[in-house]
């Protein structure tokens, strides 16, 4: 399928995409939602990720119609990433089907795709990707978990952390070194693993730390070449999760505006007081910014534009600081009520901070980018 690239506006046809997704999140991952499924083991609804992978066909929009997919561009999975991040939707769907996807379809490997594309299309299958080792670093030079020859197969050993539901991947791609270089490698054999949740400020998105200790796995594209496929899908994945940040952070601005204009004190509304007002166009102003800078990224996305990787660090960067303004904001025009549990504020100033770090934190894109142009 065909979709409208250019330019900041989207099609009819998009424009319905986010209208039925939004509906269905607001009637499906709500706020009562996404509470229920804080404490629970794997930190999302099987039958909701079902729906939405299987009714709506979500996870399969922008992989290829070879593969099972629908054809359609990154702008569209765009779409749904930005109204899930405005929802705090509590869904495997960036793991399996931004990154994973992602990692898959760029490995070169024709094999690998027509094994774990058709399950990450269904939602039958949740894919992550292990990456980041104990120092958190999204950088090749931090990847220290090695990879062996035994017989006639691959073994992994090392650690990774961060990883993105990491406990209920029934797939997860991993980073390793081998003789040749930094290389991939799938590891469906999950008895072979040692993993658990990771204690995180944000309970509405899962991370965990998964142990390899000669643990069979499979070699995905050419030994020795990940770190191209890998700054690919990094900048993938950050275009998106820029996306998803203008999302949380417009629905934070949403909130305020809404509570400032019924929170009466001195008998007017607060939100007539100059210093609402200020705070609120501060808002949305960045959010404005931050908005233009990520539907960029994921137009250049779509395109594969050389420009890709420094276009998504400097969109990372921006809807980091802008999620995080918004998030503190919302919670101080709120006031007090703002800093209870029964406020979903707390949730929205939560994802801000852990999705600042992923991928990167705004400094480590600054940095990026400035070396992307050669400053």
């Amino acid at each position: 399928m065909s979709s409208d690239t250019t330019g900041l506006t989207f099609t009819e046809e998009q424009d319905e995409l986010r209208r039925t997704v939004r509906s269905f999140l607001e009637s499906k991952a709500g706020e009562d939602a996404v509470r229920q499924q804080l404490d629970s083991e794997s930190g999302y609804d099987p039958a909701v990720w079902r729906q939405l992978s299987g009714q709506l066909g979500l996870a399969a929009l922008a992989i290829p119609e070879d593969y099972g997919g629908q054809g359609y561009s990154f702008v569209e999975l765009g779409i749904v990433v930005e109204e899930m991040g405005r929802t705090l939707c509590p869904a495997p769907f960036f793991a399996s089907a931004v990154l994973a996807a992602n990692l898959v379809l760029h490995s070169g490997d024709e094999v690998a795709r027509e094994k774990y594309l058709p399950g990450i299309v269904s939602g039958g299958s949740v894919a992550t990707v292990a990456i980041t080792e104990e120092s958190g670093r999204w950088s090749d030079d931090a990847i220290h978990a090695t990879a062996r020859k035994v017989g006639g197969g691959w073994v992994l050993d090392g650690v990774k952390t961060y990883v993105l539901d990491g406990c209920a991947a029934d797939v997860v791609f991993v980073a390793a070194r081998t003789g040749a270089g930094l290389s991939l490698f799938a590891v469906d054999q999950l008895e072979g693993i040692s993993r658990r949740n990771l204690s995180s400020l944000d309970p509405t998105r899962r991370s965990a730390r998964v142990a390899f200790e000669a643990t069979p796995a499979t070699l995905i594209g050419e030994e020795g070449r990940a770190w191209p496929v890998l700054t690919r899908v990094l900048a993938l994945g950050c275009a998106a999760l820029a996306v998803e940040q203008v999302g949380g952070a417009q629905r934070c601005l949403e909130l305020a505006v809404d509570y400032a204009k019924v929170r009466r004190q001195f008998g007017r509304p607060i939100g007539s007081f100059q210093a609402i007002r200020h705070k609120c166009a501060d808002v949305m102003l960045d959010v404005e910014c931050a908005r233009g800078a990520s539907y960029y990224a994921i137009r250049a996305a779509a395109e594969l534009s050389d420009e890709l990787p420094a276009i998504a660090s400097l969109a990372k960067a921006c809807s980091s600081d802008a999620y995080a303004r918004a998030a503190a904001a919302n919670i101080q025009i709120h006031g007090g009520i703002g800093f209870t549990w029964e406020h979903p504020a707390h949730l929205y100033y939560k994802r801000a901070k852990s999705s600042g770090h992923l991928l990167g934190d705004a400094a480590f894109h600054r940095s990026r980018l400035a070396d992307w142009i050669g400053i």
